[in-house]
């Protein structure tokens, strides 16, 4: 059913993604797809690496640690834009359409008074996005 699921990490909070990563694996493992982690990232410092290259790297030990744990094919995708705050919603859309992916799985969080004034980037990405995309509550 699936083949290719998209799995947008953020490396500076990766621990409190643990029900995302492990829903994403458990699906993959059950359809025999290919879990590729994303990750957005500015061309300068930030607080999970000190540049692209490092960040890149740190992104696929975070994937193949995944593998590692749960036992399914993975890969890694980083994508380097200028203000990820600001674009960070358009490049996980054109990242899901650049790797193929037939399924998004993202982590959320419980929601607050905040989220009813500004949208959620899974519920961005829901919208938005060709493909289904499953939101998994963080506890």
């Amino acid at each position: 059913m699936f083949t290719k699921i998209m799995v947008p990490v953020d490396l500076a909070h990766a621990a409190r993604l643990t029900r995302a990563t492990q829903v994403a694996a458990e699906l993959a493992r059950l359809y025999q797809a290919e879990t590729c982690y994303v990750a957005v990232t500015a061309p300068t410092p930030g607080p999970a690496a000190h540049n692209p290259q490092e960040f890149a790297a740190k992104l696929e030990a975070f994937a193949q640690g995944e593998a590692a744990s749960h036992g399914h094919k993975v890969s890694s995708h980083s994508v380097v834009c200028h203000d990820p705050a600001v674009d960070l919603d358009h490049a996980l859309l054109e990242t899901r359409k650049e790797i193929g992916a037939d399924l998004v799985v993202m982590a959320s969080h419980v929601p607050g008074v905040t989220d009813y004034l500004f949208p959620s980037h899974g519920g961005r990405m829901a919208k938005h996005s060709k493909v289904s995309v499953m939101i998994v509550r963080e506890d």
